[in-house]
Order: structure tokens, then sequence, then C-alpha cells
């Protein structure tokens, strides 16, 4: 019987890319890591990481675990917090989230919270500005990228994809790139000094792109190459629907962008949420935990198209 600790092990090892990273956030030993990883290979039968020169690498059996991983931890997380669902959550939620994501996807589970609890009463505050929970005083924040060493506490909700994404009447003018190479002789849209970044280890690749569109807002770039001013690589959460439709193409498939993670960090101490904290996370496990909304509509249209996903 798989443990649900040895799991949570592996994901936030594959997810750090390395044991001593995974070991700090834990606050575990290297050993410890070792045996875990080690006894939960040894229950699947299979190879889930395979070391490098930079770290671990997830085996082609342990890339197909994670995703199921992350799953059965989400839905464990929302299954503890039901149960204590009998004591009633009051105060005052003050959130930080990004911007695009708060606008986008956020502001329908805070609603949803507000519904569930009559007696919380919340702040939120979409900015891409990193805020100081503890100086500033927020009692959370929804943090999307790879997340720093620090002393917040941190909950992973869910994997963030990315993708290089154009418009079909883009495509259709300036043809379309075959490599990440390619894409210096194409129009990009982007944040201003973005670097594009494309596998990992020894053969990463990082790419500036000509950006002839800049902004610092995710739907303004999502609005810009919809209209086929040129390419962008950009978060499904914000371009997965317009995949779905047929609005833009996926492109450079084989060439994947490392994902970053989905996060709801908290001030500590570790062994203690808020339960107004506790509901917050439960409710993005139920809309965001798994596979996302987002990503899922355009895996669905990719495979309806014979593709793999």
């Amino acid at each position: 019987m798989l443990d649900l600790e040895d799991v949570r092990t592996f994901v936030e090892v594959a997810e750090s890319g390395g044991l001593t990273q995974a070991a700090r956030r834990l606050d575990l030993s290297k050993s410890m890591i070792s045996r875990r990883l080690s006894r939960l290979e040894d229950e699947l039968g299979a190879q889930l990481l395979a070391r490098t020169t930079r770290g671990v690498a997830l085996t082609e059996a342990g890339a197909t675990f994670r995703r199921h991983a992350e799953t059965l931890l989400a839905g464990a997380e929302a299954a503890r917090a039901a149960v204590a669902q009998g004591e009633e959550v009051t105060g005052r939620l003050r959130v930080a989230a990004p911007l695009s994501f708060g606008a986008t996807h956020l502001s329908s589970v805070l609603t949803e919270l507000a519904h569930r609890h009559p007696r919380l009463e919340i702040q939120a505050s979409f900015s891409d500005r990193v805020v100081d929970l503890v100086g500033e005083r927020f009692d959370a924040a929804i943090r999307i990228g790879r997340l720093a060493d620090s002393s917040l506490v941190a909950r992973k909700i869910a994997t963030i994809a990315a993708g290089v994404v154009a418009s079909p009447g883009y495509l259709a003018a300036h043809g379309t790139p075959q490599r990440p190479e390619d894409l210096a002789s194409h129009a990009a849209v982007g944040q201003p000094d973005e670097v594009w970044r494309f596998g990992s280890g020894p053969r990463a690749l990082a790419i500036r792109p000509k950006a002839r569109f800049q902004a610092d807002s995710g739907q303004a770039l999502l609005a810009a190459v919809t209209s086929g001013l040129g390419i962008a690589v950009l978060p499904t959460f914000l371009c997965g629907h317009a995949i779905a439709a047929g609005e833009l193409s996926l492109l450079l498939q084989d060439h994947p962008i490392p994902e970053a993670g989905l996060y709801v960090v908290r001030p500590p101490p570790a062994d203690h949420a808020p339960r107004k904290v506790q509901a917050l996370t439960q409710l993005m496990l139920e809309h965001f935990g798994g596979e996302p909304s987002w990503d899922a509509c355009y895996m669905a249209r990719k495979a309806a198209e014979g593709q793999t996903p």
C-alpha cells in the first residue's frame, strides 16, 4: 500500500529538482528522503527518478506517476479539510494573488468562499508584485512559479504548464517555427526582458525573443497574440481555452517549457494553519487540484485531433 508521506516526498523532489532542496523544504534529512523514495519505488516496482549532474530527473514512469500522485495528494488534502468543517470560519482573510490569475480564476473561488462562510470577511489584492506577507499582514498569498527557499509555508495546489502559441492567421502569414532557434526570425509578444526557456539540464535552451509588443499584463499579451501580432509563451491558465477554441495554435510541443507550480503560501508555523487559510486551501484544491480545467479543455482538443497529450 502506498504511503502518502512517501508520495508527498516524491512530488516535492520532482518539483524542487533535487534531494537537497526537497530535504530543506520538508525539514528532513537527505537520508530520510532517499529511504522514502526507495520505499515508494519498491512498492511501485518502477524507477521514478534518475540522477543527473544537476540533481534528479523524472523517468518516463516518474512523469506518469507524478500526475496521479498530485491528484492523490489533492484528494487526501480535500478529504482532511472536509472532515474539519464543523468549526465555523470567521474573521478577516487578507489574500494576495497575481493579477492575471486573480482576475481570470481566483475571483470566482473567493466569491464561493464568501458564500460558504457568511461570517468570513475577504480582502483580496491582485498584483504581480511579490508582497511581504508578514510585513504587510497578509494571511496568505497565491504564488505561481518556482518558490525560493524561505520561512513561508507552501502548499502546492497544481502544476502550471506553459506553451508557445500563435494565432492561425499569424502562422499562415509568417510560417510555423519547427524548433526553438527558429523563433529568432519571428515577431514576439511578451513581457519586458522576458526569456523563454526550453528543456532542462544539459540540453536547456534560453531564447530572448524580439518582442514587437510588450506588456506586463498576461491578459494584454493574450489579446495581442490572439490578434496575430506574433508568437508568445503563455501559461495554460491564460491560453488553454483559446487553444481549445482554435483561436491559438500550440507550437513546438517536442520542446517542452519547464513547468511551474500553483501554491498557497502563508506565514509560519508549519503545523498550524488558521481555519480561514485552511478553507481557502481546500477550495483551491477543489477547483484546481489534479488536472486543472484550463489544461483539460485543450488536452481534450489535442486528443480529438489524434495528438498525444
